[in-house]
């Protein structure tokens, strides 16, 4: 087939007619960037297909944890995201008054001992830039998937090409797999060995397999944003154990810094002014309001599909687990994800019985993903709002705690994944 040209330069896949590949990747977000470099590298023929038209601006994860670089390293671009991003060598924990702990990452075993923070818009747009010097047709934005149907033997996706589509899907296709054909009402059809579903927490690819999801709604708030950093507290992250609530401060790259404040409500409709203030008020840091770059809030929520492997398809990322964003795990929970996946996924392709692989896989990446979970939920506990007095005795409990070097040790292995 020859495909027409889509949004951003990418190939818009033509209606009627049916693409050949050996693993169809659903969502071209980070995850589902990083797996389909690591398959291309393998010599398997893939397409990511997004829905989105253009890629978000909206800079949501900043941290990628030593284990995250380490499974990019297959992908050619860790020397261009350590150059670009801060490396966040060490830690720190206050109150408005004083200094609490401090924690050094350099002290822990590991080729990368340092959290990196760099706008997840940049990470993306190094991924995609690199699968295009490999691939440069296997990223189709624009495309929405609408249906699936697993024969077995391979897995066919149909669905709808051109423009953002909704997140509505259908069971069912009309595709005709001896005639390579699909319905008019279909858009575009893609023929893949395998699937991958990478398509993010509310993921319309898990909906279409009926997949059964774990999750709940945690009482956390936050509102976030980002500003000029007037600090003085260059590489370090700091947080503020405050009473009414913790404020996280992390170093970005070009000057920049990221606030997080816990709120005790969801504050939809803040600015940047509220933000600042609640700031101010907790850490008695001033922020730069006419700079701010980013701002948003969130509610946190967890989920974990029962399944992660359903025939030949596989949830990855925010469509198999869900976690806080608070410690930011979830994006390099994803890649480690990847990484595990794309060389079963290789032997899959050639010929191999991989399904009491993808079995253990399924067990372990749900094991990972429940730790992740549990370090999130303590990282919370953490931070939420205490009476003055009992924060007071908490934190000096902490101070106390953490004269012992190999306690500190023990959390930065834990803050880093490791």
């Amino acid at each position: 087939m020859s495909p027409g040209t889509g949004p951003e330069g990418g190939p818009l896949l033509d209606s009627g007619q049916v693409l050949d590949v050996d693993v169809a990747i659903v969502g071209g977000g980070p995850v589902g960037l990083a797996l389909a470099i690591l398959l291309q590298q393998q010599g398997l023929r893939t397409a990511v297909l997004e829905r989105r038209t253009t890629r978000s601006s909206h800079s949501r994860a900043i941290g990628i944890h030593p284990p995250g670089l380490a499974a990019l390293e297959g992908t050619g671009i860790t020397e261009q995201l350590t150059s670009e991003g801060v490396q966040i060598r060490h830690g720190a924990a206050r109150t408005r008054d004083r200094r609490l702990v401090s924690i050094r990452f350099t002290r822990t075993a590991t080729r990368y001992p340092y959290v990196l923070a760099l706008p997840q818009e940049r990470t993306e747009t190094i991924l995609e830039d690199r699968l295009r010097s490999l691939a440069p047709t296997a990223l189709h934005r624009g495309h929405t998937v609408t249906a699936l149907v697993d024969t077995g033997s391979s897995v066919i996706l149909a669905g709808i090409s051109g423009a953002d589509g909704g997140t509505g899907a259908v069971r069912g296709t009309g595709a005709d797999v001896g005639t390579g054909t699909v319905g008019e009402d279909a858009g575009f059809a893609v023929h893949a060995a395998f699937v991958v579903a990478a398509d993010g927490a509310r993921s319309p690819l898990r909906g279409l397999l009926g997949a059964a999801v774990e999750g709940k709604v945690l009482p956390d708030h936050y509102l976030m944003g980002d500003f000029p950093d007037t600090t003085g507290d260059g590489a370090l992250g700091v947080l503020y154990l405050e009473p009414e609530g913790i404020v996280e401060s992390f170093p970005l790259p070009a000057g920049k810094r990221r606030w997080v404040a816990h709120t005790r409500t969801l504050l939809a409709e803040a600015d940047a002014k509220l933000l600042a203030t609640t700031v101010q008020e907790r850490t008695g840091q001033q922020l730069d309001t006419a700079g701010n770059s980013m701002l948003s809030a969130f509610s946190v929520r967890t989920a974990l599909a029962r399944q992660l492997v359903h025939g030949r398809t596989v949830l990855i990322g925010d469509a198999a687990h869900e976690v806080s964003p608070i410690g930011g795990q979830g994006l390099t929970l994803g890649w480690l994800d990847a990484a595990e996946l794309a060389p079963l996924l290789a032997s899959g392709v050639r010929g191999v019985d991989i399904r009491g692989q993808l079995a253990q896989f399924d067990r372990r990446r749900r094991r990972a993903a429940r730790t992740a979970s549990a370090q999130a939920r303590l990282n919370m506990a953490l931070g939420r709002p205490l009476p003055p007095p009992i924060m007071r005795a908490r934190n000096a409990a902490l101070a106390a705690l953490f004269r012992a070097p190999q306690l500190g040790d023990l959390v930065a292995r834990r803050f880093t994944m490791q």
